[in-house]
């Protein structure tokens, strides 16, 4: 067993990891979407007079599009801002999205869910996306591999990450699993921190301009480069 595996153990006390879901974030993990979604949320949020920059919409990445709206607006505006109006802002970011070109997959994600599936493990997709065009873009290019049923979206929770309720409700929806029975993929700070707040073996694969620190002091136990060097890491976490 890896080191990563027997410190992950021994912290929260579990006498064994047998996993069987493997959790995916979808934006910076499945797709190379973060740039459109980057410049999506930048042209929004100036239109309401906030300002927003590509660090930001990394940093804040993972989150419920109506938190990040809420935190921000609270910050420049110094007020709360409802959720009907905090909602037609992320349906504006959402129209800027759907403007860009379509965001292709990262090398090694169909190969990592090939050997997934031939492991005998279930997976799931938990997104802070509410998305519907996104949702079904899921099912189309990996329905060989994921169905609907196993895909978190924002209004599947109240609370988004870095909150644990996202990854606890992918568990619920793999078969009630305990967080032992589970690994996520991240590659986002916020999102590292909801799988490590879930208590789930969480993996970052760093596709964003943030250093890997930033993905480790968030709690991540192991954090590579691509997807393609975890694809070729599988076996490690299939013993």
């Amino acid at each position: 067993m890896i080191e990563e595996i027997e410190q992950y153990l021994e912290k929260h006390d579990f006498r064994a990891f047998t996993p069987k879901v493997v959790l995916f974030d979808m934006d910076g993990v499945l797709y190379d979407s973060m740039p459109n979604h980057a410049i999506a949320w930048q042209k929004a949020m100036q239109l309401y007079g906030i300002h927003f920059t590509a660090a930001d919409a990394y940093a804040t990445e993972g989150a419920r599009g109506v938190d990040t709206i809420r935190l921000y607006w609270r910050k420049q505006k110094g007020e709360e801002i409802t959720e009907e109006r905090a909602q037609e802002i992320y349906d504006v970011k959402t129209n800027f999205f759907h403007e860009m070109p379509t965001a292709p997959i990262f090398e090694g994600v169909i190969p990592l869910m090939k050997k997934i599936k031939s492991s005998g493990l279930t997976i799931g997709v938990v997104t802070g996306s509410g998305q519907r065009p996104l949702i079904q873009r899921l099912v189309e290019d990996f329905g060989e591999f994921l169905d609907e049923e196993h895909i978190v979206t924002a209004y599947d929770v109240e609370r988004g990450k870095p909150n644990p309720d996202p990854y606890q409700m992918g568990l619920k929806k793999a078969g009630n699993l305990q967080p032992n029975e589970g690994i996520v993929v991240e590659n986002a700070p916020l999102g590292v921190e909801a799988g490590v707040a879930a208590k789930i073996f969480t993996v970052a694969v760093n596709s964003g301009p943030l250093p890997d620190s930033t993905l480790s002091q968030a709690g991540a136990n192991m954090v590579y480069k691509t997807m393609a060097q975890f694809c070729s890491d599988w076996n490690l976490f299939n013993k």
